[in-house]
């Protein structure tokens, strides 16, 4: 290793140690809790399409987030800008629901943010709060799946605005092992299940992006598939599995392939294989 990666180890260690060892006084604990409480009360802010939009960036993950909200996935705030007004988007997946909020400040949608994530659920709802449109995003904190039933929700990450956990399966968005930290379990329903047994409206939009059971939620989604106009679903090309299930899933639907996008961001890091494919009703 580097002089400059042992200087960055040594480092790490050594604010680790100072932490803990402040954590253990009292006025230690004191100055630990304001800065949670500050971090949490933190706003950025992100210009796109002539409107403004607020979120809470309560660490560099989100952060990085709104910083990112024009580069990263560029092909689905133009898929949302294509929306006609008042459309009925389900964004699966949400995470802290930059696309959620986007999608009702810009076209007027009425979305509902399905996401599980006991860490991403606080940060969610602060910014349907921030961006003004609690009236026209409704949060589902609870993950879809291919049947109804308890099982346990698997996460890689315990930081706010993670991504990459998985429900009731012990792989990634890859296919490959998932390197859990944390887990708990919970109940998963079908898509077709919130929609008859809770009465949810039929969305004329999907959003799936929830690294690497795409294709299970898609497989209890048959009767909301049937009606959908267009669907956005990330897809991994190396996960031939999800790929191939996703696919017949979608045609069987009446959906056609319209197109597949990632951006130069994506195409340059870990996840180089995934894209967003689009599929619409002809």
């Amino acid at each position: 290793m580097s002089k400059q990666g042992d200087l960055k180890k040594l480092v790490a260690r050594g604010l680790r140690r100072g932490t803990s060892a402040a954590a253990g006084t009292r006025v230690g604990r004191v100055i630990a809790g304001q800065a949670v409480t500050e971090a949490m009360g933190e706003v950025a802010r992100v210009q796109h399409g002539g409107f403004e939009l607020r979120f809470a960036a309560t660490n560099g993950i989100n952060r990085f987030r709104v910083e990112s909200f024009a580069s990263k996935e560029p092909e689905t705030l133009e898929w949302i800008d294509g929306m006609p007004r008042d459309s009925v988007l389900w964004d699966v997946g949400a995470n802290v629901g930059l696309y959620a909020c986007y999608a009702a400040v810009a076209r007027g949608c009425r979305v509902v943010a399905f996401e599980p994530s006991i860490f991403n659920l606080e940060s969610l709802a602060r910014n349907v709060v921030l961006n003004g449109v609690v009236d026209r995003v409704t949060i589902f904190p609870l993950p879809l799946s291919a049947a109804n039933g308890a099982d346990t929700l698997h996460y890689s990450t315990t930081e706010w605005g993670g991504a990459l956990s998985t429900f009731a399966e012990d792989y990634g968005h890859d296919g490959e092992a998932l390197d859990v930290v944390f887990d708990h379990r919970t109940f998963g329903m079908t898509m077709d299940s919130v929609q008859e047994l809770l009465g949810f409206e039929q969305p004329d939009f999907i959003k799936l992006d929830v690294d690497g059971i795409e294709h299970l939620i898609l497989s209890g989604a048959s009767n909301v598939l049937r009606s959908v106009q267009s669907v956005l679903v990330e897809v991994n090309e190396d996960f031939v599995r999800q790929a191939e299930n996703v696919s017949a899933v979608l045609m069987a639907a009446g959906l056609m392939f319209v197109e597949k996008r990632r951006s130069k961001m994506v195409a340059e890091s870990a996840f180089a294989a995934a894209y967003n494919q689009i599929w619409s009703r002809p």
